[in-house]
């Protein structure tokens, strides 16, 4: 991911020396399980834990990584070449009876869960924000649209409270995806266990309290990585949704609700007085990239027998780069959401724009209910009226009291044409989120 849309804890989660640290985390602890199973030197384990912890892998490391590959061209012989380096000759006890990706994949797993929960983080701060708003909101009438038309009144904070439900739906397939890559793979060439035993796997899966993979070949099966950036998709559907809508209020002929705009920014280079919504276009941006790592990723899943690489080099970019974007995207929509400047005033005006078409089912409902109409016939008179308006921009109400086949009278009219009507229950609604 470039610097732009880089978080810094994303930043530092997916650098080199990162990864290199999570390799050495994976090798220590199979290192710890085969000393206590008395297959290497405790004596060695130790002595490498306690240089590991005095001297931390860092960027100077993984240059000499790079140095190395150069020659090697594997990157695991020339991790493990670099650690006998920096490290002394107990550094041979390292990666026995492992193969490179029981540490690739189960160091990435670590990296994957760590940044996952970073996100789940992200998520939860967006998800109060909402929460927030919903609350202050939760009284303002605006008018709700279907189809971008003008449809019934409503409240703005249902919107949020909307949002918020989806987010929770959002945190739960977090959590499983996130669950479904907390496994541990050590089980050596083609997965057979012929050169490291099941229970060294099983000893580093409890200390984890992660679980074994129940059975691989030489690789942990890629479905695993696709219900991760699946739940990331998703995630991106969600914030561009909530992003979408804002960029409609914002249009000048709506001006209900826009993105804060800063001291000292600016819109435009040829037209300063534009205040254009380009933090949730941004974040629309973001999302159709989260879509398009999924679809990578399940290109990712059918590989060549027990193993191939076809899906290493896709990774080093999809996997970094869906977690960094759905940080990053998810934090600046919750700044938006912060700031977001309302207008209620506007709301107000634009609901009453259509002079009255919004209440035309509430009438539709009253020529049906109380005065006995068929709905046919009640859907004809209510039409021709609400076009009439439509087209001449006369008032609903007042055509409909000027017409002699109306039976409602003044006072049902007007019961008719109430707000209040439209938003008793949204108390109960509210109810439900224990607002």
């Amino acid at each position: 991911m470039i610097d732009r849309y880089l978080t810094p804890e994303m930043r530092a989660l997916w650098s080199e020396a990162s990864r290199y640290r999570a390799w050495l985390r994976v090798e220590l602890a199979a290192m710890q399980a085969q000393a206590a199973h008395g297959e290497v030197p405790r004596e060695a384990f130790e002595a490498l834990t306690a240089r590991a912890a005095a001297d931390p892998l860092d960027d100077a490391f993984a240059v000499r990584v790079a140095e190395i590959e150069a020659v090697t061209r594997h990157d695991i012989v020339a991790f493990t070449r670099a650690l006998t380096e920096r490290y002394g000759e107990e550094a041979r006890f390292i990666h026995h009876g492992l193969t490179s990706t029981d540490v690739v994949d189960t160091a990435q797993n670590l990296l994957l869960d760590e940044a996952l929960g970073l996100i789940e983080s992200d998520v939860r701060a967006l998800r109060e924000v909402c929460r927030n708003q919903a609350i202050n909101h939760k009284h303002t009438p605006v008018v709700g649209r279907t189809h971008g038309i003008h449809a019934e009144p409503m409240t703005f904070g249902l919107k949020f409270l909307n949002w918020m439900a989806t987010l929770d739906r959002d945190l739960e397939r977090l959590a499983a995806a996130r669950k479904r890559v907390q496994v541990v793979m050590l089980s050596g060439s083609v997965g057979t266990y012929a050169h490291v035993s099941p229970q060294i796997e099983e000893a580093v899966a409890a200390a984890w309290g992660w679980q074994a993979a129940p059975v691989t070949n030489q690789t942990l099966a890629r479905d695993r990585h696709v219900e991760v950036l699946s739940a990331l998709a998703i995630l991106g559907t969600t914030l561009e949704r909530v992003a979408v809508e804002i960029r409609h209020l914002q249009r000048s002929e709506v001006r209900e609700a826009m993105e804060p705009f800063g001291k000292g920014q600016t819109g435009s280079s040829s037209m300063p007085h534009k205040k254009n919504p380009i933090l949730t276009e941004n974040v629309t941006g973001l999302a159709r990239l989260l879509r398009g790592y999924l679809v990578t990723g399940l290109e990712n899943v059918a590989l060549w027998h027990e193993r191939d690489i076809s899906h290493s080099s896709a990774e080093r970019v999809i996997l970094p780069d869906a977690t960094a974007a759905a940080s990053y995207a998810t934090r600046r929509l919750t700044g938006v959401l912060k700031g977001l400047v309302v207008f209620p005033e506007r709301m107000l005006r634009n609901l009453n724009d259509l002079g009255g078409l919004v209440f035309s089912q509430r009438v539709l409902h009253a020529l049906i209910d109380e005065k006995g109409m068929s709905r046919e016939a009640a859907y004809d008179l209510v039409q021709r009226h609400a076009l009439r308006s439509w087209e001449t921009g006369e008032g609903l109400r007042d055509l409909l009291r000027s017409d002699p086949e109306n039976p409602l009278s003044e006072a049902e009219l007007g019961a008719a044409f109430d707000l209040g009507w439209y938003l008793r229950h949204v108390g109960e609604i509210y109810g439900r989120f224990g607002l």
